[in-house]
């Protein structure tokens, strides 16, 4: 075991975003690799905006993507009491102020600044007030040193330095007496003995401010790498209209947990030449040190490559696991019929999700096939005398399997004189009821000798 601690902590106003999934499998790979622990915590103070089905959605997701946490999850919102002891901490020390400004009053002096050409920044009306304000309205600030620099070394983006003039004195509890993120964040790490911080760098704006605090409740302050964000194709921040953001989507989508991984730890981190990672893999060769500094394209069609090549490898019988609640979806029940597992072999080639799996497995479990009319015209009209040869030569078989199967086609075709591209697409147009399926005699073995003659049988009907 390392001492290495890191922690994903998500805020419960919305699904799992794939910036954030991103976020937490680096932590959790990087856990891994070190032996040490991974935390989730969820930052639930925003209580407006905060929701039991959104936090219910981010464990799920979690759990689909088989990100297992080592302690948690912890709710911010239960740690109140620890919060508010440490501004009143940082208030007896003098390194917090209570501040009586009115929002009015806050507005009038930005936009004084903004004309100014100065930074809108809070100008410390209160800083130095030595009584309170008896029932006058406040929040509390957090008293920021005005001279010197904060600096820390990233272990992504390497060294940066802010100026400490150039930091507000930020509000670490609001009117209502909650306190903000950028505070309590400080304490639960702090107290949870967080030692790297991995988070998007949309937040190295915060570091330097949460430095300080750390610095000021005597909490040793840990080290930090910020992970570049990720862009959509037109080099605009990842949004909906690059399609699916939440990562719960992608599994509705028919996308499997591990094409996922696989696609985000590629978002920014490299190994060579190598596209594809088993978990353990990843687990052995992760490092912070190959994580790039510019941002990762998200790019829908390389996700579905990875998909369809996990489908293709994947093991039948877990497939089929999954496939039933996407047959189920359409209402196609597999209780009845061809062994689903048998259906998924001959699908994995073929489909590039459990969608278009689905989609394929369909005619295995229909109750009648209703061909469609264009294709029914096209390869059905004349082929009464085929199917016709083809029950004869079906019914003779006596061990039903793909040799025996292709044996039959053999006989019909030396007896008719025909090629199997006369022959193919009408069988399959009788049987699946579409031209496109897998190959004729897989769809045959697996569909079985009493679904297969009785739906030839009907197509005669039909014909009649």
């Amino acid at each position: 075991m390392s001492d290495l601690r890191v922690r994903f902590a998500p805020s419960p106003t919305g699904f799992l975003h794939i910036g954030g999934a991103r976020t937490a499998l680096f932590n959790y790979l990087l856990a891994r690799k070190e032996k040490g622990v991974f935390i989730l915590r969820i930052e639930d103070t925003d209580v407006a905006r905060s929701t039991r089905e959104s936090t219910e959605a981010i464990l799920q997701a979690m759990e689909w993507l088989g990100l297992s946490c080592d302690e948690g999850p912890y709710y911010q919102s239960q740690r109140r009491e620890l919060h508010i002891a440490k501004i009143e901490q940082l208030l007896r020390e003098k390194k917090a102020y209570r501040c009586y400004c009115t929002p009015e009053d806050l507005e009038a002096r930005r936009e004084d600044a903004l004309k100014a050409g100065r930074k809108p920044k809070y100008d410390g009306t209160c800083r130095e007030l030595e009584e309170p304000i008896p029932n006058s309205p406040f929040v509390i600030r957090f008293r920021a040193p005005r001279e010197g620099a904060t600096s820390f070394d990233d272990r992504i983006k390497g060294p940066i330095s802010f100026q400490n003039e150039e930091l507000d004195d930020v509000i670490l509890q609001r009117t209502d007496g909650t306190p903000t993120y950028n505070f309590v964040v400080v304490v639960d790490d702090a107290e949870m003995g967080v030692n790297l911080v991995i988070r998007g760098d949309d937040h190295i704006n915060n570091t330097p401010r949460q430095i300080l605090m750390y610095e000021a409740l005597g909490y040793p302050v840990p080290e930090f790498a910020h992970v570049p964000m990720i862009l959509g194709a037109d080099k605009a921040r990842l949004s909906k209209r690059h399609g699916a953001t939440s990562v719960m989507a992608y599994k509705e989508m028919g996308y499997l947990p591990e094409a996922m991984v696989n696609y985000l730890v590629r978002l920014g981190w490299s190994y060579g030449d190598q596209e594809i990672f088993t978990m353990e893999e990843l687990i052995d060769k992760f490092s912070l040190e190959n994580v790039g500094r510019s941002a990762g394209v998200f790019n829908p069609e390389k996700l579905l490559w990875l998909n369809a090549h996990y489908i293709k490898t994947g093991d039948p019988e877990r497939l089929a696991g999954l496939l039933r609640e996407f047959l189920s979806a359409r209402d196609i029940t597999t209780d009845e019929g061809p062994e689903l597992t048998e259906v998924v072999k001959t699908l994995q080639e073929r489909a590039r999700t459990l969608v278009e799996m689905a989609e394929g497995a369909e005619f295995y479990y229909l109750e009648e096939i209703h061909p469609d009319p264009a294709a029914a015209a096209k390869f059905l009209s004349d082929k009464k005398p085929v199917f016709e040869s083809l029950i004869r030569h079906l019914k003779q078989i006596s061990q039903w399997n793909e040799v025996s199967v292709e044996s039959a086609f053999s006989s019909l075709m030396e007896e008719s004189g025909l090629k199997l591209g006369k022959i193919g697409p009408s069988v399959r147009v009788a049987l699946t009821g579409v031209t496109t399926s897998p190959g004729i005699y897989e769809v045959i073995t697996v569909l079985g000798r009493d679904k297969t003659l009785s739906r030839l049988e009907k197509a005669i009907e039909s014909l009649s």
